[in-house]
């Protein structure tokens, strides 16, 4: 999925080479409680792409917030835990990563019937450019990482979108390994997004968010929320979907809670 380029090829080979500082190993145990549930292997991984992730990003804090290594990490580990077993892909369009130390104003133009533009401020926890930069608010980060089971994580959803431009258009259809993963792929996530829109018209409850109903790309991106912090609701829930993500992140997040929490009662 990624260019070959052997000056920065090499460049992350080397840096994987080097240990990972015990600090940011104990930051991630602190603070990102999805990562718990790691295997032992799959815990190198994360750590190496954090590694590459904090080398190649440029982290700035607004609105006085001091940026330290406690929020570097945390939100590398969380956006790092998507790419897990993405192969090559290390969120290449993305450069900067500005965190503020609360919830931030969005302007939002609505063009009405009569071509009237509106404009509305709306306090956000997150944003994701197609031009380079994930915007967070840190309070809702360190929120979204260390409560792993509400379903609600904005570092994956803004992190998603990336995922999701990495093909040029922020639509909900990222990058997929084969030509023919596109039919099954389009085939379900339409469905359910119809789905998930009749069920907000009706003001039926639903595991998705309504926010997911209001376009492809959000779609995508809160259920990427709900794949990996409730994933066995999702698989059991939407069976169909929950296999189209499984796929595309090529990991199982809701076999791996199972064998943990297994492990768990094993050991008590």
């Amino acid at each position: 999925m990624g260019l070959f380029h052997p000056f920065r090829d090499h460049r992350r080979e080397r840096l994987v080479q080097q240990p990972f500082p015990p600090e940011w190993s104990q930051i991630i145990d602190r603070n990102v409680f999805c990562c718990r549930c790691l295997h032992p292997d799959e815990r190198k991984r994360l750590e190496d792409l954090v590694k590459v992730f904090i080398s190649e990003k440029h982290f700035e804090g607004c609105g006085g917030l001091a940026v330290t290594d406690e929020i570097r990490i945390t939100i590398a580990a969380q956006a790092c835990l998507l790419l897990l077993n993405l192969h090559e892909v290390y969120f290449e369009r993305l450069v900067s990563i500005l965190v503020y130390p609360q919830s931030f104003d969005f302007e939002q133009e609505e063009r009405g019937e009569t071509g009237f533009v509106t404009v509305t401020n709306l306090p956000v926890s997150g944003l994701s450019s197609s031009t380079g930069a994930v915007v967070l608010s840190w309070p809702d980060a360190i929120r979204g990482a260390r409560n792993s089971s509400d379903g609600a994580n904005v570092v994956f959803h803004e992190f998603a979108h990336q995922l999701d431009l990495l093909d040029d258009a922020m639509n909900g259809a990222p990058a997929l390994d084969r030509a023919s993963m596109y039919r099954d792929w389009a085939q379900v996530l339409g469905s359910e997004y119809q789905r998930l829109q009749r069920e907000v018209a009706a003001g039926t409850p639903s595991l998705i968010s309504s926010y997911g109903a209001t376009k492809p790309a959000e779609f995508f991106a809160v259920v990427t929320e709900l794949f990996f912090e409730k994933p066995a609701e999702l698989r059991r829930q939407h069976p169909a979907l929950y296999d189209e993500f499984r796929q595309y992140y090529c990991q199982d997040p809701a076999a791996r809670a199972d064998e943990c929490h297994a492990q768990g009662q094993r050991q008590s």
